[in-house]
C-alpha cells in the first residue's frame, strides 16, 4: 500500500471517528438534559412534599371529636401522610431539639397534641392549603392550624421559575445540538462529494446513492448514541453516589425513556442530515463541486 493511500486511510478514520465522538457528546448533552427534566419534577414533588401543615389540638378535646377529625385528616385528598404527635411525646421532641425540659421550672407540660400533615405535591400551594386550613378549623377541638405561607409562596414561585428557566435552556440546547449534528454529518459526506458524482456519471440511481450514506450514517449514529449512554451511566452512577438516598436515580422507567430518545433521536437526526446532505450534492451540476 502506497503513502498516499495510508494517509488517505486514516484521513478517513480520524474523520469517522471524530464524527462519532461529536455526535456521542452531543447525544450525551441532549440525554443529559432529559434526565434532568425527568428528574427536576421529582425534587420537585420531594420539596412540595415536605410542606408541613400542623394542626394544633385542645387540651380538652374529647376522644370522639379527636376521632372524628384524625378521619377527615385522613380522607382528605390533600393528604399524603400524617402522624400524631401526644403531649408526651411533643415534650419528648422538644428535649432532644432545644437540650431543656420546660415541666422542670413550669410544673406542667405547657406542649399540646397535634397531628403533622404532609401534603401531597398538587397540593402543596397557597389555594390548597387554605382551604384545607378553613375545613381543619371547623373540627371542635381544634386550637389552631399552623403551616408556613411564605414558604409555601416561595417553594412553589421558585419551582415554577426553575422549571421555565430549566426548559428554555433545554430548548437552546436542543436547538444547537442539532444544528452541530447536522454540521457534523454534512462535513463527513462533503468529504465524499467527488465519489457522489462519480456515482452520478455511471449511471446509478439517486436512491442508490442515497442507502450506503444513510447506512453509514444510521450506523455512526448508534455507536454514538451507545457511548452517550455509556456516558450517561457514568453521570448517573456519579449523582447517585454524591446525592446518597434521597433521590433514586437508579429508576427503570426513567432511565429506559431516556436512554430511548437517545437513541431515537440520534437514529432521526442522522438519517435527516445524511439524506439531506447526499441530495444536495446530487442535485449539484459537476462543475459546483470545486467551489463548495
Amino acid at each position: 500500500m502506497s503513502n498516499s493511500a495510508k494517509t488517505a486511510k486514516k484521513k478517513f478514520f480520524n474523520l469517522h471517528f471524530t464524527v462519532t465522538v461529536s455526535i456521542s457528546l452531543v447525544l450525551f448533552l441532549i440525554g443529559f438534559i432529559a434526565l434532568l427534566l425527568m428528574v427536576g419534577k421529582d425534587v420537585s414533588n420531594y420539596v412540595k412534599e415536605n410542606v408541613n401543615m400542623s394542626v394544633v389540638l385542645e387540651d380538652s378535646i374529647s376522644p370522639a371529636n379527636r376521632f372524628a377529625l384524625e378521619k377527615a385528616v385522613k380522607a382528605m385528598p390533600a393528604t399524603k401522610s400524617y402522624d400524631y404527635i401526644s403531649k408526651d411525646q411533643a415534650l419528648k421532641d422538644h428535649i432532644r431539639d432545644l437540650g431543656e425540659n420546660p415541666q422542670d421550672f413550669l410544673g406542667y407540660n405547657p406542649l399540646l397534641a397535634s397531628y403533622e400533615i404532609k401534603l401531597k405535591s398538587d397540593y402543596a400551594n397557597p389555594d390548597s392549603a387554605s382551604k384545607m386550613e378553613t375545613q381543619l378549623k371547623q373540627f371542635l377541638g381544634v386550637k389552631q392550624v399552623m403551616y408556613q405561607k411564605d414558604i409555601v409562596h416561595l417553594v412553589n414561585n421558585n419551582i415554577q421559575k426553575t422549571g421555565f428557566i430549566l426548559s428554555g435552556v433545554a430548548l437552546i440546547l436542543l436547538f444547537v445540538s442539532i444544528v452541530l449534528l447536522n454540521n457534523t454529518i454534512r462535513i463527513s459526506i462533503y468529504s465524499k462529494r467527488f465519489l457522489i458524482n462519480t456515482m452520478k456519471l455511471v449511471g446509478a440511481k439517486a436512491w442508490f446513492i442515497r442507502r450506503p450514506f444513510i447506512l453509514k450514517s444510521l450506523l455512526n449514529g448508534l455507536t454514538a448514541a451507545l457511548l452517550a449512554l455509556v456516558m450517561l451511566t457514568g453521570a448517573v452512577y456519579y449523582l447517585q453516589y454524591e446525592i446518597g438516598a434521597t433521590f433514586n436515580l437508579y429508576r427503570l422507567d426513567v432511565l429506559v425513556i431516556v436512554g430511548g430518545l437517545v437513541i431515537l433521536f440520534a437514529l432521526i437526526i442522522t438519517f435527516f442530515a445524511s439524506l439531506f446532505a447526499v441530495n444536495r450534492y446530487i442535485r449539484m451540476r459537476t462543475d459546483s463541486y470545486y467551489f463548495v
